[in-house]
């Protein structure tokens, strides 16, 4: 944590994670550099030892059926043992023993300025904002294989220890139970996205790229991710390359990254597939089939994986063809098996393609009735998904189309706003300070007007500046 300051009831110190120190040294020397800096909060819960808890009194809450795998190369049988969370819930005399501690709470005594995560607020903040609720869901969740500790996820806290382990006992299950570290607050230092590139590379400094908490995000899969298109990208500009950028309509990387350095934030900023306005495409299903091509473009995907891919894909389109092509006569076997399904015999010959969109057929019963090997799990996932949503995708698959010209339309690096006549003060000002690199980001600055667009786009033309759109 840049700058971190941990925060347990009225006390605090310097520090990282707990154990971990504050980076300081590096703060202060980016804190020297024209960047725009602030302060953020996030928080952490007690940690309890499980050997205290008495599971017996909690509801069980088991992992996923079947199990899902998180690569597309990878199987059940990699997946590493699975171990049951549980569900706890808080009480009127937790959050009675929480408010009579609020005196002596850092976020409501003004210690910590700044601003926590939204979504995740700390018990003593869900308390306070809804005082109307008598009990709140805490996910009681193992640290791991090989350790005691517990994960009480929900009740993130800065309350001083002698209230976290009054009120943690107050949990049905949780009499007895032993607080192995407490929880507290921290504070950090964040530099403002905005001014970044949107390869993730400063604009102040050639070469220095930030990734995750710096960049004012909260979450491990957004650090993550960015750390995969930054460190791409340090590795494409070491080697003379041209940067690797991905659009909204490509990923939630694209929608994050292009949230973070055109808008900016002035909160922990975390990814929601809301924030998405193509997520009918921003499938979990379809990852591969989108970024796998872009990634082994620049070195990210290696043969093994190629190779899986290009096969799958192969498989994809060899089953789509067909589908396409194979019917179903309405007098024959295939159409009498079907007939059971839908409750009515078939009033004339289908495709196999027509017959996957009905609601009361899947994939298998339309294949095993034309007895016909039905494809492995992910391609008939991907072939029923591609015939039952094909109008509805094929329509936003329009759209992006048809704004990708002017949302990837390049503006130069350094484009003189005070000579496109007709912009107002504060939209020239707002844009000089952006400075968005391509049209479409222009046109997501806040209080940058449509009619601000047209007038880039009319100067861009009149003065031969427009260039083809690029592509990622």
């Amino acid at each position: 944590f840049l700058g971190g300051k941990i925060h347990i009831g009225m006390q605090s110190h310097g520090g990282g994670r707990a154990g971990d120190p504050a980076s300081n040294t590096l703060a202060k020397r980016l804190r020297d550099m024209p960047f725009r800096v602030d302060r953020l909060k996030t928080g952490t819960p007690p940690r309890i030892d499980a050997r205290s808890i008495d599971f017996s009194k909690l509801e069980k809450q088991p992992g996923d059926t079947p199990l899902p795998v998180m690569s597309f190369l990878g199987d059940v049988s990699q997946h590493p043992q699975q171990v049951l969370c549980h569900i706890a819930k808080t009480n009127t005399q937790t959050h009675d023993i929480v408010r009579e501690g609020l005196q002596r709470s850092p976020l409501y005594t003004g210690v910590i300025e700044g601003v926590g995560p939204r979504y995740c607020p700390a018990i003593e903040d869900k308390i306070h904002r809804f005082a109307d609720k008598n009990s709140h869901q805490v996910f009681i969740e193992p640290e791991g294989l090989q350790t005691n500790e517990i994960y009480p996820n929900g009740i993130s806290t800065s309350l001083p220890f002698d209230i976290q382990y009054r009120f943690v006992r107050t949990l049905q299950g949780f009499e007895n139970a032993q607080i192995t570290r407490p929880g507290y607050a921290i504070e950090y230092d964040f530099f403002d996205p905005r001014d970044l590139k949107p390869t993730l590379e400063t604009r102040f400094i050639n070469g220095l790229f930030f990734c995750g908490q710096i960049n004012g995000t909260t979450g491990y899969e957004e650090a993550g991710a960015q750390g995969l298109l930054a460190g791409a990208n340090a590795s494409l500009q070491v080697s003379g390359a041209k940067p690797f950028t991905l659009r909204r309509d490509q990923s939630y990387i694209g929608v994050m990254v292009d949230d973070l350095v055109t808008l900016g934030t002035s909160e922990p900023y975390r990814m929601f597939t809301s924030r998405a306005e193509y997520r009918l495409t921003l499938r979990e299903d379809n990852a591969d089939l989108r970024l796998t091509e872009s990634g082994r473009e620049i070195g990210l995907v290696d043969d093994e994986r190629w190779r899986a891919f290009s096969e799958k894909r192969e498989a994809i389109e060899r089953e789509r063809a067909l589908m396409k092509k194979h019917f179903v006569q309405p007098d024959s076997h295939a159409a009498r098996t079907l007939a059971k399904k839908i409750d009515k015999p078939l009033s004339r010959e289908y495709s196999m393609a027509d017959l996957i969109v009905r609601p009361e057929l899947c994939i298998s019963d339309v294949y095993t009735a034309c007895d016909l090997p039905c494809p492995r799990a992910d391609i008939a996932e991907q072939l029923e998904i591609s015939a039952r949503y094909s109008g509805y995708i094929d329509r936003q698959q329009e759209e992006i189309e048809r704004l990708r010209e002017s949302e990837t339309t390049p503006l130069p690096a350094d484009f003189d706003y005070a000579r496109v006549n007709g912009l107002s003060n504060e939209v020239r000002d707002k844009l000089e300070q952006a400075r968005p690199d391509t049209l479409g980001r222009a046109a997501r600055v806040p209080g940058v007007t449509p009619a601000a667009i047209s007038l880039l786009l009319v100067y861009l033309k009149k003065t031969g500046q427009l260039k083809p759109a690029r592509t990622a």
